[in-house]
C-alpha cells in the first residue's frame, strides 16, 4: 500500500460539481492499494500517517503530529499511485487491486485512520472522477509505501 501525505492549510474533494469533504489544516491523504495489501498495512501507515510529526511547532519546526495539532484529513482512493512505469509511455496499472479487494481494504483504511485519529475523515467516492483541490502548506508531500517501511 502506497500513501502520498500532503500537509495542507485546506483540501477539498468535488464529485460530479457537489464538494464532498473539505476540510482546513490537516493533511489529504491518497491511498493506492495492491491486491497483497493486508489490515497489517492499514494498522501500520495509519499509526505511522497519525504520528508523523510535520506540524510546526511555536518555534516554527516540525514537530507536532496531526493528532496533536487537532488537524483534519481527506483520504482518498487513488490507484493511479500503484503504476509502473518501467515499459514504453503508458503506465500499466497491473499492480493496483481490483475494486472488489480494493473497496474494502479503502475503506478499512478510513475506518482505522478514524480510530487512530479519534474523529472523523473526508473521503472521496472510490471509482468517482474527483476534483481534488488543495493548498500545500509548506510544501510538506510524503510517501510511504507499506512494503519499503525505511
Amino acid at each position: 500500500m502506497k500513501t502520498v501525505v500532503q500537509r495542507v492549510t485546506k483540501a477539498s474533494v468535488t464529485v460530479e460539481e457537489q464538494v464532498i469533504s473539505k476540510i482546513g489544516h490537516g493533511v489529504l491523504v491518497l491511498v493506492g492499494i495492491t491486491e497483497d495489501d493486508t489490515q497489517e498495512d492499514i494498522d501500520w501507515l495509519c499509526r505511522k500517517i497519525v504520528n508523523l510529526r510535520i506540524f510546526n511547532d511555536a518555534d516554527g519546526v516540525m514537530n507536532v503530529s496531526l493528532k496533536d495539532s487537532n488537524g483534519d484529513a481527506i483520504v482518498v482512493s487513488q490507484f493511479t499511485l500503484q503504476a509502473s512505469t518501467k515499459k514504453g509511455n503508458r503506465p500499466s496499472y497491473i499492480k493496483a487491486a481490483k475494486p472488489d479487494i480494493a473497496v474494502p481494504l479503502y475503506e478499512a483504511f478510513v475506518r482505522q485512520f478514524e480510530e487512530e485519529l479519534e474523529k472523523k475523515v473526508g473521503t472521496g467516492i472510490f471509482g468517482a472522477d474527483m476534483k481534488v483541490e488543495l493548498l500545500n502548506d509548506g510544501p510538506v508531500t510524503i510517501i510511504i509505501d507499506s512494503k519499503n517501511r525505511e
